[in-house]
Formats: C-alpha cells, sequence, structure tokens
C-alpha cells in the first residue's frame, strides 16, 4: 500500500519541508560540530586518492544529463574542496553545499527517487556524493550517516568499485556525514578535469593504517518474478608499520531490485 505522500505531489511536498525542517532542528537540539573552515593549502600527509569518470552510459538516460552533471558538479566541488574535519567535527555534504537550487546555476540532472530515475535540479551530485564515502572508508573518520539506493537502475559499464559502495543524497536530510574522532585533523580536496572527478584526503599525523575495501557474495537472483542484486561490502585494515591485520569489518549489506533487463548467463560470467 502506498502512504499518502506517494500519492498526492502536493502531499509529497509538504513532507519534504517537514524533513528538512525536522533536520535543522535536530542538529541545533544535538549541537554538533559542523567542518567548515576551508583551507587552500594541502596538510603534509596523504591518506587516500580516488577519481571517477565524468560520463559513462547509463542505460538509456539522456546524455545530456551527463552533460548536465558535469555543470552541477563544477558548482559543488568549490564548496568543499579545501575543507578541515577538525578533531570532534562532523563533515555533512549539505552543510557545506547548501540546496542545489537553479539561482545558483544548478540544472537539471539525473536522479534517483523512490525507486525511479526522474531529472531533477541539482542531479548528478551523487557522484560526488559517492566519491566522497569511497575515500572515508580509507581513512579513520567515521562514517556518522550514509543512505544507499534500494534498487539498482542500470547495468555496470566502466565499474571499478564494487557494487553498492555508493551514497545517495537529498537535500538535507538524506545526507553523508563523517565524524573525526582522532586527535588528527582530515582535509578534502575535490576538482574536476575534462574526464574526471578527482578527489584526496590529506592529513595533519602520518597514517598509522592502510585500508582494503572489498566485496564477498556478489550474486543475482530472482525472486517473484523480480531480479535482485546482493553482495556484502568489508573493509580491511591494516598496520602500515607491521603489515598486521588489525581489523576486517563489515560495512554494508546490498539488497537492491534490478530495474534493467537481466541476462542470468551474462551476469554469472561477470562476477
Amino acid at each position: 500500500m502506498k502512504r499518502l505522500s506517494e500519492i498526492h505531489p502536493i502531499i509529497y511536498k509538504a513532507r519534504i519541508k517537514q524533513k528538512r525542517i525536522g533536520r535543522r532542528f535536530a542538529d541545533a537540539v544535538r549541537g554538533v560540530r559542523f567542518a567548515t573552515r576551508i583551507d587552500a593549502g594541502d596538510l603534509p600527509f596523504r591518506c587516500t586518492r580516488h577519481q571517477s569518470l565524468l560520463r559513462r552510459r547509463l542505460g538509456d538516460s539522456d546524455p545530456v544529463l551527463q552533460e548536465n552533471k558535469v555543470v552541477n558538479l563544477g558548482i559543488a566541488c568549490p564548496n568543499i574542496d579545501g575543507v578541515v574535519i577538525r578533531p570532534g567535527e562532523t563533515f555533512s555534504f549539505w552543510k557545506m553545499i547548501g540546496e542545489a537550487t537553479a539561482e545558483k546555476g544548478y540544472v537539471e540532472g539525473m536522479q534517483l527517487s523512490q525507486g525511479e530515475v526522474v531529472r531533477g535540479v541539482g542531479g548528478g551530485l551523487c557522484q560526488l556524493a559517492n566519491l566522497l564515502y569511497w575515500m572515508s572508508l580509507h581513512t579513520p573518520l567515521e562514517v556518522a550517516e550514509r543512505h544507499h539506493h534500494s534498487f539498482d537502475p542500470f547495468p555496470d559499464e566502466h565499474r571499478v568499485l564494487p557494487f553498492g559502495s555508493g551514497a545517495g543524497v537529498f537535500y538535507n536530510y538524506i545526507d553523508l556525514r563523517f565524524f573525526n574522532p582522532t586527535e588528527a585533523a582530515f582535509q578534502i580536496r575535490v576538482s574536476l578535469t575534462d574526464q574526471h572527478l578527482k578527489g584526496s584526503v590529506y592529513s595533519s599525523h602520518e597514517p598509522g593504517c592502510s585500508y582494503h575495501i572489498y566485496e564477498r557474495g556478489h550474486r543475482f537472483i530472482e525472486k517473484d518474478g523480480r531480479n535482485y542484486r546482493e553482495n556484502e561490502i568489508w573493509r580491511r585494515v591494516t598496520d602500515r608499520r607491521t603489515g598486521d591485520t588489525l581489523a576486517d569489518e563489515l560495512i554494508v549489506r546490498n539488497h537492491a531490485e534490478v530495474k534493467y533487463q537481466l541476462n542470468f548467463a551474462a551476469a554469472a560470467c561477470n562476477l
């Protein structure tokens, strides 16, 4: 049975407004210390870096939305680039970027909403959230809030990271947040080239650990006439000095409905 907010657009918009007000109130009550300082220079030690292609085929989606995504990322990245997360502070994706509106220059891009692919102003910023989340897993930062999509919208094309290792965002109550529990400061750098979204995380202290993210149990299954994709994302933490494994942690179990036509024989060959 559908909820009222899924039946009528006015109710849906009112529900979104309510959730956004609720998030602001909750942050004020909890007194969260958010990271806001941006430094132009890099901290001395690099913890990790990653890059992702700006343009890749996503099913039968309109390629114009890919170009619009690049525009949106170009507006958002400078709001994050250089931010320093000091001890006891929390990084918030939306606190840094703010609401993505047409008045700020954002254009229509691709969004994933309520199990469907839709168009929306500011669409495509999830690629930035994906990058930030992946990099955070290679640092001692604790993921305070992260949401993942409940469906798999497109077949793999040039995928380099395990399925289900991204992060969904929607202003402002579906956020991506990291907490710094250490005595070191961490700094996020993000930028665009013609082909890639690039990111790095730097630290004021030399990293003592290295991190390896991997998946287990990747499979496609069929149930009640629908296809699903499952896996587990794990993180191995290793002492950089000795090479000893300090922890092998389950990060998340993924179970998502597949929204594209699936050839089980071909899918099995790709596992």
